[in-house]
This record gives structure tokens, sequence and C-alpha cells, in this order.
């Protein structure tokens, strides 16, 4: 019998000791996260037949966005630690916490809306409903654009941005239903 004389495969390819930064569809991940949480936030901080406190539900937006960046960064970077990655440990964590920076961005015209309804002292119920119309509207923004430029084609663009609408319209109902 003849042996075969099969190479040897190659030895897998070490990991890059740094992630890199996120592009492209990861920062709809962020946005669509972001704005789903702006959304949760803003529907149950509006409190009928209480106080209106557009600033301090602001700064609650905010807090809730950093807070949850600084987790889901701390979490992604303790899951993907590798074994000898001891003296970039400090570089992957920061990159991770980076990383989360377009969740936190995606809350900002939520964070926007209530500064401005202080500002011009504007009714509760109106901001909550411009806040979640318009977060649907950014919903359906984050789901086409991204999907047109991973590639996909413009029907099927859409169709992913109403899909993301669509996480809006069941916040929407059910802020309608709970109060």
């Amino acid at each position: 019998m003849s042996e075969s004389t099969t190479p040897a495969a190659p030895p897998p390819a070490s990991p890059s000791p740094l992630p890199r930064p996120r592009r492209g569809a990861d920062w709809m991940f962020g946005g669509v996260y972001g704005t789903v949480l702006a959304s949760g936030l803003l529907a149950a901080l509006d409190h009928k037949g209480g106080p209106y406190t557009p600033y301090y539900d602001a700064s609650w937006v905010l807090v809730t966005a950093a807070t949850a960046g600084l987790a889901h960064g701390y979490s992604h970077h303790m899951t993907t630690h590798q074994d000898g990655s001891a003296k970039h440990r400090w570089r992957l964590l920061v990159r991770a916490l980076y990383n989360e920076w377009p969740m936190i961005a995606a809350t900002l015209p939520t964070v926007l809306l209530l500064v401005l309804a202080g500002l011009a002292d504007w009714d509760s119920p109106g901001v909550t409903a411009v806040g979640l119309g318009g977060n649907t509207a950014l919903l359906f923004a984050w789901g086409s654009t991204v999907a047109v430029r991973v590639g996909y084609r413009l029907t099927s663009a859409l169709l992913i941005g109403a899909a993301d609408a669509t996480i809006g319209l069941v916040i929407i109902v059910a802020n309608a239903l709970i109060k």
C-alpha cells in the first residue's frame, strides 16, 4: 500500500491582538439598540398625572445608555478574552468600550427632544408621541441605510427598514396598552 502524501494543514492563524473597530452593519446594532432603549425609556418615564420632568428624563436616558454601553462593551471584552493577551488587555477593554459609542449616540435625538421640551415647556403626551414616532422613523432609517450599505438591493433594504420600524411600533402599542 502506498501512503498518500497529503500536505499538512497550516496552523490556524493567530487572532489579532486588537479587535477591529466596528464598521458598516455593526453600527446598526448600536443604532437600533440605542434607539429602542431611548424609546422604551421615553415611554416608561412619561407619567400621566405626575409632574413632567423632561430634564430628569433626559438625564436618565443618557445615564442608562452610557451604563448599558459600558456593560455591553465590558461583557464583550470578557467573552472574547484570549490567552496571551495580557499585555494588550487594557487596550482591548478601551477598544471594546469605544465600540459602544453608536448605541449612546443613537439616544441623543431623544435627549435633545427632552431638553427642548424643557426649554419650550412642551406637554408630556405630545413629546412622548413625537419622540416615539421619531424614533420609529430612525429605526426605519437605520435598517434601510445599513442594509443598502452592506449590499442589499433597495427593495430588500426598505423591507429591512420596515422590520426595524416594527420594533418602534411595538413600543408605541405597548405604551398605549400599558398606560
